[in-house]
């Protein structure tokens, strides 16, 4: 099927740099579109041409009621429209036109985020599991600040493991509050990404907004707050047991965590390893994965997150080749061949006459 549809006025802003937004709009709609000098032409399955064609007089509706897409918006809404067959371009806009937050605007750059934040909208506790770079701090703090701004709470609790990445910094000087900032200075950045500066600091002084280690949360009831525990792969179980137990009326709660990243020391099971599978059939309480395909820093950390997971595969499939005894020896950390005889206790009941044995090795 093939139709013609008239040209508005700056539709080169929907095209996108080098026509980024309309190989989107071909390879997720499976259509041509051709600019003509006088109309755009679509040609594809008459219903892939109708969503085409809506995408357009969307976008010339939303123009001339002044809306103005931000900084690689279009192109993401363009990806979570195409990717979801109930979605519009003038429905994702209107959704983070509710969202905005003055210096912001709340918009979901990929399927699973938009379903991280209706899930939040729509529960009054959500679990983000998931890779770096997918949102989910980012997008809980801004949902968070939607929710206080829009007075639907009273205040913003963010909360987070003092756990170090692989390293032991020792001793911290200076005041309480200096030694717990660097675990939650992510939180800070999104904060200040968000709002003014002065209106940040000014919710700090006032505990409208609480920054703590999770560890200050128990005996504690939440009541008209909403919640956020970030970094919840290096809970323990009993700090998140803790944690979801704290949730008072009027309250919402988002858990975040990548499941791949958990720095316990000693080898204790995750918290939110646990959480996940006790809490799965809880009603009133949901789950948002995500994966390298939500990623949305830098496109290398999409490349990075795919080959740490194909390495962890690989090596799985290399230990399940194994023979069990070459199994047992890998875990217990043991090369069985290198075993040097000298190290053997031939004092042990095992060997007779240890004692004299033991003298004639050494003398060897």
């Amino acid at each position: 099927m093939k139709k013609s549809i008239g040209i508005s006025p700056n539709i080169e802003t929907l095209f996108g740099t080098r026509d980024e937004n309309v190989r989107v709009l071909e390879d997720g709609l499976n259509v041509t579109i051709d600019l003509r000098s006088n109309a755009i032409e679509l040609e594809g399955a008459a219903r892939d041409v109708a969503r085409a064609e809506q995408v357009f007089a969307d976008y010339e509706s939303l123009q001339r009621s002044g809306y103005s897409f931000n900084n690689g918006d279009l192109n993401s809404m363009l990806r979570v429209l195409t990717a979801d067959s109930s979605a519009t371009l003038r429905g994702l806009a209107d959704a983070g036109r509710q969202r905005s937050l003055g210096r912001r605007m709340v918009q979901p750059k990929s399927v699973n985020q938009r379903r991280y934040v209706e899930a939040i909208e729509t529960h009054d506790m959500v679990f983000g599991v998931g890779p770096a770079g997918t949102g989910k701090t980012y997008l809980a703090v801004a949902m968070a600040i939607s929710a206080l701004l829009a007075k639907r709470v009273n205040r913003i609790i963010l909360a987070r493991p003092a756990v170090e990445a692989g390293e032991r910094l020792g001793f911290l000087p200076g005041t309480l509050q200096d030694k717990i900032d660097p675990y939650l200075r992510p939180l800070y950045d999104a904060l200040y990404d968000m709002l003014d500066p002065e209106k940040v600091d000014r919710y700090l002084e006032k505990n409208v907004i609480e920054i703590a280690p999770i560890a200050f949360m128990r005996g504690r009831t939440l009541n008209d707050s909403f919640v956020i525990l970030d970094e919840a792969q290096n809970t323990t179980s009993e700090q998140m047991k803790m944690f979801v137990t704290r949730l008072g009326f009027n309250s919402k709660a988002v858990i975040t965590g990548d499941i791949t990243q958990i720095d316990l020391p000693n080898a204790r099971r995750s918290g939110l390893l646990e959480a996940i599978d006790i809490l799965k059939k809880v009603e009133g309480l949901t789950f948002v994965h995500f994966d390298e395909s939500d990623v949305v820093r830098h496109h290398l950390v999409q490349r990075i997150i795919r080959a740490y997971d194909e390495h962890k595969m690989h090596i799985a499939e290399q230990q399940m080749l194994l023979p069990a005894g070459g199994r047992n020896s890998e875990v217990k950390g043991i090369d069985v061949k290198s075993v040097d005889v000298k190290s053997v206790d031939l004092k042990s009941p095992e060997a007779p006459n240890g004692s004299d044995r033991s003298r004639e090795v050494s003398a060897e």
